[in-house]
């Protein structure tokens, strides 16, 4: 009898497709640190600002950069399909400088909330998503995406690390000012790190309703809808958490203490599911049990409010699942969008993802303002028992083709 025959080999990444997913991978953390690295101190510095007694102005200003991302995410992402991603990338860039430092410079509430819409006006995501599905074949693309879910994951968890010492050192409006200048050096990641695709965007067909198109596809509009209610938990849950930890006996600018073995944990727990992302008859089933964790843990997130031991627990459980999350939503969304129509679909992804943003850090301020900080927990539970109603019916990802084209090192 004749033995079967040996597995497949791994497709591995080509030279030009890793410097590609490094490059882009970093720009989107130089960026996202902008709208993560506030979080864990932003809520704290803004009720000492001129109208920052109001916690709906709070969340409206932790929220305010997610907005007109979710406005500009669909446009942008459009124009990087007809213009090509390199252009929208700089003129994006240039308005989360701005921004930054219009924040850095503000002296109350309402400059701040300005100066994060013009940060949120360099909307940028959908374009640096599809440039990297335009640098890597589609038996690999599903790596580059979860390296930069990783990267997301990663600059995050430096984030939450990071703000609370930034903020003893430099105060939030350095910390702003810090952001622009990361941004700056973004764009020369972006001119001499980022390859160019051997066919330019610009050259592309725009398909007649392609927006159209996308926002009626069904598996689409459930992954959409997960990447807003992600958000959203994420954002109104840090409206909650700096208070817990302060009332729970630590200061401000030792959260990072608690952050640090969190984040750290919930990484190294996360990482072996990362690992099956890429199986076909994984991916529903490891998101639908991801979407379940992450329901458990914000239950357990409030009912540890006053327990500084449960409250660790609860988080890491909550950053493991979300952490795993975010590597897949933007994989999912490259491999049931078509290639004429991904800039699109992934601007539309992105803007569920910011309005998400917004909407999670608004209703939670005013929420906690008007209704108690209960009322925030049932509206992070709501939001995700919906996502696992949604999740119920979808159908599971095809397989990627056997795409050979640029070749294997």
């Amino acid at each position: 009898m004749s033995s079967p025959a040996p597995p497949a080999a791994r497709p591995r990444m080509t030279p030009a497709e890793r410097r590609a997913t490094v490059s882009l991978a970093s720009i989107y953390a130089l960026r996202l640190l902008g709208m993560f690295v506030i979080l864990p101190v932003f809520a704290l510095y803004a009720k000492e600002l001129p109208g920052g007694a109001s916690h709906t102005l709070i969340g409206i200003a932790l929220g305010a950069y997610g907005l007109t991302q979710a406005v500009l995410q669909i446009p942008l992402g459009w124009a990087s399909d007809r213009w090509g991603r390199k252009p929208v990338i700089y003129i994006g860039l240039a308005f989360f400088v701005a921004g930054s430092f219009l924040a850095a410079a503000a002296h109350d509430i309402g400059w701040v909330i300005v100066g994060r819409a013009v940060q949120g006006a360099g909307a940028i995501s959908a374009a640096v998503i599809a440039l990297t599905a335009d640098l890597t074949r589609e038996v690999v693309r599903t790596r580059a995406m979860a390296a930069i879910g990783i990267t997301i994951a990663a600059t995050f968890a430096v984030s939450l690390i990071v703000g609370p010492v930034l903020k003893a050192w430099i105060g939030v409006p350095g910390i702003f000012a810090l952001t622009g200048v990361l941004a700056l050096g973004a764009m020369a990641v972006v001119r001499f790190a980022v390859p160019i695709p051997e066919r330019a965007s610009g050259e592309r067909e725009l398909v007649p309703g392609q927006l159209a198109l996308v926002a009626r596809d069904p598996q689409l509009l459930r992954l959409n809808y997960g990447t807003f209610a992600l958000h959203a938990v994420l954002m109104a849950l840090f409206t909650q958490v700096p208070f817990a930890l302060r009332d729970d006996g630590i200061a401000a600018e030792r959260h990072w203490i608690v952050y640090l073995p969190v984040l750290v944990v919930s990484i190294l727990v996360m990482l072996p599911f990362l690992r099956r992302v890429d199986r076909p008859d994984r991916g529903k089933p490891l998101m639908n049990g991801a979407v379940t964790v992450l329901l458990a843990s914000v239950l357990g997130v409030a009912a540890a409010l006053h327990s500084l031991a449960a409250l660790c627990i609860a988080l890491t459980v909550f950053f493991a699942a979300l952490n795993l999350l975010e590597a897949m939503l933007p994989s999912l969304v490259s491999k049931y969008a078509g290639a004429q129509t991904r800039g699109a679909a992934i601007g539309v992804n992105s803007s569920a993802q910011f309005l998400g943003a917004f909407a999670g850090a608004a209703a939670g301020g005013w929420l906690a303002e008007h209704l108690g900080d209960v009322s925030v927990f049932v509206f992070c539970v709501a939001l995700i028992v919906l996502w696992l109603a949604a999740t119920a019916t979808m159908a599971a990802p095809a397989a990627p083709a056997a795409n050979y084209s640029m070749g294997e090192t």
